[in-house]
């Protein structure tokens, strides 16, 4: 097996938190379930050790270098790590001309390059012939969409597994691990932490465990300890540690609903300036953005209608792009369609006729549809009276009167 993360206990001990706290196994490793739960192609591919080419591919910290460690620390082949930013096609050569003399030995090797994205064409092309030919088997982790980054024959070649950002509850776990575990943590130091400081830490560092755990360091390396030898970290140690202030925002609390509520009730009231505020607030409290379009189109269509009808075009769209960017960038999209629909004209028209009409449905006798109006484009139908005394609008101009409706109401006033 290669040694190549071997490493002595005083180097260990010099590391940041969290290359300290890295996975050394599958087990210990936090997140991805959705390519490395129970039963998932690569987790088996890992545990047989039958690893073909691919490219793992997401955010920093959620993982990428700490899987291919574990791939390192599992497999029986030579395991080759190299960093595209320094990478040159001389050194790749070399490197698939000692894949191949391994292979000829029986032996396989496992080339992992590092931000892969950055590799150009002809780098790219070099390693396609030996990944062909199984001399290599290659392991590329980025940080940018290899379908944008990475040639077609490339990625033709290669799984590709995306990684995804870990969420509060993951990132809590490698918060709490480190905290206790003693001989890669601070577990041989008294630490008292509180629970608002531990997840606001966890929620602002966004899904980047790499991100907390640095975070986590430093609140601990830089608080004295009290006259009890006691390392407490509370709100404002954590905020100042991850560099973020925090903000009272229960996502399933009454902060998350009141800052909703002044939301959607300054886009109604045409206040644009506050309504980017409350939106700055949920963005910044890291409410969903999908949540907060939803509430945008709902507006569109509630508070504008047909006044605007632009306003729901725009606010759908946005609701769309949401879902393509992401964030951060969605919040620019978000902050054009709340204004779009703040500075809108308004009306209620259509959200009061349908409300006034499904009431009438509720709690009045039921109206039957007049034979005029009754479908009569089937066998038998017209010997039913169904259609007759029907006036066709176009025959007429596009306009003609006649009844629609038995009973006399207006839901409708635009």
């Amino acid at each position: 097996m290669n040694s190549l993360f071997d490493e002595s206990p005083s180097t260990h001990k010099a590391k940041p938190l969290a290359s300290r706290m890295a996975p050394k196994s599958l087990e210990e490793y936090v997140g991805q379930r959705h390519i490395l739960g129970e039963g998932k192609l690569l987790k088996r591919a890992i545990e047989a050790d039958t690893i073909t080419s691919l490219i793992l591919y997401g955010p920093p910290g959620v993982g990428k270098t700490a899987l291919a460690r574990i791939i390192a620390g599992k497999t029986k082949a030579e395991f080759q790590w190299l960093n595209a930013s320094t990478l040159n096609l001389e050194e790749i050569r070399k490197n698939l001309s000692m894949a191949r003399q391994r292979k000829s030995k029986g032996v396989r090797t496992i080339l992992f390059i590092d931000e892969v994205h950055r590799l150009n064409r002809i780098s790219q092309d070099a390693l396609l012939p030996d990944i062909e030919e199984g001399s290599i088997i290659l392991i590329g982790a980025t940080t940018e969409n290899p379908f944008f980054y990475l040639s077609s024959a490339l990625i033709s070649r290669s799984h590709v597994f995306e990684l995804k950002p870990l969420s509060q509850e993951e990132i809590l776990t490698l918060l709490k691990r480190a905290i206790e575990d003693r001989e890669r943590g601070f577990g041989n130091l008294k630490i008292k932490i509180s629970s608002d400081a531990l997840e606001h830490i966890a929620k602002s560092s966004e899904g980047d465990g790499r991100k907390a755990l640095s975070a986590l360091e430093v609140a601990v390396l830089t608080t004295s300890p009290d006259k009890d030898g006691i390392i407490n970290i509370d709100i404002s140690v954590a905020e100042e540690s991850i560099q973020k202030k925090h903000i009272v925002y229960d996502k399933k609390g009454d902060q998350h609903y009141d800052t909703a509520s002044a939301f959607i009730k300054s886009m109604r009231g045409s206040d644009p300036d506050a309504t980017v505020y409350w939106l700055a607030k949920m963005i910044y409290a890291g409410e969903d953005p999908r949540f907060i379009a939803r509430r945008i189109v709902i507006a569109a269509s509630e508070d504008v209608g047909n006044a605007d009808p632009m306003a729901l075009v725009v606010a759908t769209s946005a609701a769309k792009a949401v879902e393509i960017v992401g964030m951060p960038e969605a919040r620019i999209i978000l902050a054009q369609a709340a204004i779009y629909v703040a500075n809108a004209p308004k009306s209620n028209a259509c959200y009061r006729a349908i409300d006034e009409a499904l009431k009438d449905i509720e709690k009045e006798r039921t109206e039957p549809v007049p034979d005029h109006l009754r479908d009569s484009h089937y066998i038998g139908a017209k010997s039913l009276g169904h259609g007759k005394g029907y006036k066709y609008p176009h025959d007429y101009g596009g306009y003609v009167e006649q009844d629609y409706l038995p009973k006399k109401k207006k839901y409708y006033n635009p």
